[in-house]
């Protein structure tokens, strides 16, 4: 990897521009017809993975998929590229959970054995190029770009951030469509995403002779990596593939194609928050303007799908509901207990004017004389005199008592007299 200063002629290197764009077949797929002629490659790439199996579908490749996590997959091309002045178009689609997390790598790498299925946090020392699209430092997402010789150890290094020579900010997370990026080696390294340019320098200097790769890494909760198409290019300007069509080129930028809100899909990614001393100019700040209110719309749209389905849960429950009541919805019976209620309703209004209508002063005056009456009677027959005439009528008599206690002592002593005498007139027994 050679970084050093341009020190060409300015023809040298504006001469270029003046070739026309070739399209490298053996570098490129999916720009014109399926990814895979057969589903279970690309041709002139390698496919390698770790915890699950890239999936190869007819107009796109799935890296890594929404599960299972932990999940990694690579692209690498079997021969590298033969010309200093190229230029790549990628484009690519991220999807997953609100938190979901991952990393996509862009490689142009001399040893692609030494990179295999590594991302950049976990790769070790290698000689080459690599544009990183991750959610690094909490600002929703962007792109960085590092570039090494072979000399420093990305795996070990403790603070890899401060190798980055440039970075842009880019919500790339559930856009719903696909996202374009574009590396371009006219006039040094320009790095473009959704034709806004990302960051460019004009000191770098890319060697022939390196491979191209794309590696995507996932952690718990994963992101789904998708590559729809990968175009190759050197020779003059930015890679094209409708350059290689009969008929006049299509403009440089085509028209977002308007959808409706309620077909809008996916929860879209917000926009992160900025300083207004970092808007420098009027670009930016319709730039910035414009990137709100696309995402104010989105979120707009994403209330509009779940309103729509809410309302579709709340139909499906409602025609449950009915056909789960046998011999459908029972009016009689509602009627029946509508009118039970009504009749419960009267009885309890004519309740209620009785109880208000009427006067139960005599009643309780009745009441409260009678028992009077009863605690007087039961006073008087409790009386002291009363009782004590009760216990002497009624009461035990004592001389009884000891008669009785004297006649058993009497007849206990006679027994014992008796047993006495008959014992003492049995006869003798000597041994």
């Amino acid at each position: 990897m050679r970084i050093s200063p341009r020190s060409q002629p300015l023809w040298f290197l504006l001469a270029p521009s003046a070739f026309a764009q070739q399209i490298v077949d053996d570098l490129s797929f999916g720009y014109k017809d399926n990814v895979s002629p057969n589903g279970r490659g690309i041709p002139g790439w390698s496919v390698t993975s770790s915890n699950h199996h890239v999936q190869i579908l007819s107009d796109r490749v799935i890296l890594t998929p929404p599960v299972p996590g932990n999940a990694r997959g690579a692209l690498w091309a079997d021969k590298p590229i033969e010309s200093e002045s190229w230029s790549v178009e990628v484009s690519l689609r991220v999807s997953g959970q609100d938190s979901g997390s991952g990393n996509l790598q862009f490689w142009l790498a001399k040893d692609k054995n030494s990179i295999n299925v590594d991302s950049i946090y976990t790769v070790g020392a290698f000689d080459g190029l690599a544009l990183v699209l991750d959610q690094y430092g909490g600002r929703g997402g962007g792109f960085r770009g590092f570039l090494n010789d072979g000399t420093q150890n990305f795996r070990s290094h403790s603070s890899l951030e401060s190798l980055a020579f440039g970075h842009c900010d880019y919500s790339y997370r559930n856009l719903g469509r696909p996202s374009t990026l574009r590396v371009s080696t006219q006039n040094g390294l320009t790095v473009s995403i959704d034709d806004r340019e990302c960051f460019s320098s004009d000191k770098i200097s890319l060697p022939s002779g390196y491979y191209f790769g794309l590696t995507a890494a996932t952690a718990d909760q994963p992101d789904s990596f998708e590559i729809h198409k990968f175009v190759v290019s050197t020779g003059g300007s930015a890679p094209t593939p409708q350059n290689t069509q009969r008929g006049p080129p299509p403009p440089q930028r085509e028209r977002p194609q308007l959808e409706r809100l309620d077909r809008f899909p996916g929860s879209p990614e917000a926009v992160p928050d900025r300083m207004a001393d970092d808007i420098k100019n009027q670009e930016e700040q319709f730039a910035d303007l414009h990137n709100r209110l696309q995402g104010l719309t989105h979120q707009i749209a994403n209330i509009f799908v779940e309103f729509e389905q809410l309302s579709r849960k709340l139909d499906e429950r409602h025609q449950q509901i009915l056909g789960s009541m046998p011999g459908g919805f029972p009016t009689d019976k509602i009627e029946s207990m509508g009118r039970r209620v009504e009749s419960m309703e009267r009885t309890l209004e004519q309740v209620r004017r009785d109880v208000e209508g009427k006067d139960y002063r005599d009643h309780l005056e009745q009441l409260n004389a009678a028992i009077e009456n009863v605690r007087g009677g039961i006073t008087d027959s409790l009386s002291a005199d009363n009782i004590g005439r009760i216990m002497k009528t009624h009461g035990p008599r004592m001389g009884m008592f000891l008669l009785a206690v004297i006649a058993v002592q009497v007849m206990t002593a006679g027994a014992y007299i008796l047993y006495k005498r008959r014992r003492a007139s049995m006869p003798k027994k000597y041994l």
